[in-house]
């Protein structure tokens, strides 16, 4: 057993975990490898992060899989890329099965190549009676692009006389992302050492704890998981209030 493992609060735990999986390709090049063995090498990572999250009891994790902007590189590791992901849903569904794990997309999965659209289908089809962790993968996803479809879709509501333009508060864009059935993340993890969202979750961030890690994708494993978790517990989440205001609302 790991010497982090007992160290984790199970009555603390983050309920959402979204993890921006970065430095595949770096990491690839200092083995002297093309950026591609990177991505390879990442499914081991995957299956460690998500294996390690049913088992704790997490209820949602998002993996930030593809984005919007990652269609500017090279076309030869895009396709490698998408065909990873097909090959990626096939090889590990039997840990999601065995784990109770329903799979999930978010993002604007309309514009993926049509093998990549039936694979992920399948998946959600084949997981849809699972009663454990959701696992969602963001794909040709941007949180600009999540917001911006929120703002349009309001404005199509008002312009139809569907909505009052009073009406339009947090609560009603919240409602109208691609993820507006699943609980805002509580605890994001990047890897590689890189300080940034990424555009990622812009909005559902907004009182979301950080963790960045050193380590790049292809090396994350279950400690480096639980590490970001135990970080995460060791912090007072205010949103907004004082400390003494925490402690007279736990010990009326």
């Amino acid at each position: 057993m790991s010497d982090l493992l007992p160290q984790i609060d199970q009555q603390r735990l983050p309920h959402h975990i979204g993890v921006i999986m970065d430095g595949n390709g770096r990491w690839a090049t200092t083995q002297g490898k093309p950026r591609v063995f990177g991505h390879h090498s990442a499914v081991e990572s995957v299956r460690a992060t998500v294996e390690s999250c049913a088992e704790l009891g997490v209820g949602y994790l998002t993996l930030y899989a593809f984005s919007t902007e990652n269609w500017d590189r090279p076309e030869l590791e895009v396709g490698a890329l998408m065909q990873l992901l097909v090959d990626t849903i096939g090889s590990e569904m039997k840990l999601m099965l065995d784990n109770g794990i329903r799979l999930a997309t978010i993002g604007d999965t309309a514009g993926l190549p049509e093998a990549t659209r039936e694979a992920l289908q399948l998946g959600i089809e084949q997981t849809s009676g699972g009663d454990g962790m959701m696992l969602i993968l963001a794909l040709n996803y941007s949180g600009k692009w999540d917001i911006a479809r929120a703002a349009r879709q309001l404005a199509q509501e008002v312009a139809g006389g569907r909505l009052q333009a009073d009406a339009l508060d947090e609560a009603a864009l919240s409602a109208r992302l691609s993820t507006q059935a699943y609980p805002d993340p509580e605890l994001i993890i990047r890897t590689s050492g890189e300080h940034r969202l990424s555009n990622f979750f812009l909005w559902q961030a907004a009182y979301a704890e950080f963790y960045f890690s050193p380590v790049f994708w292809p090396e994350f494993r279950k400690d480096d998981l639980y590490a970001a978790i135990i970080d995460f517990q060791q912090r007072e989440r205010r949103f907004g209030k004082t400390s003494e205001q925490l402690k007279q609302a736990t010990n009326p």
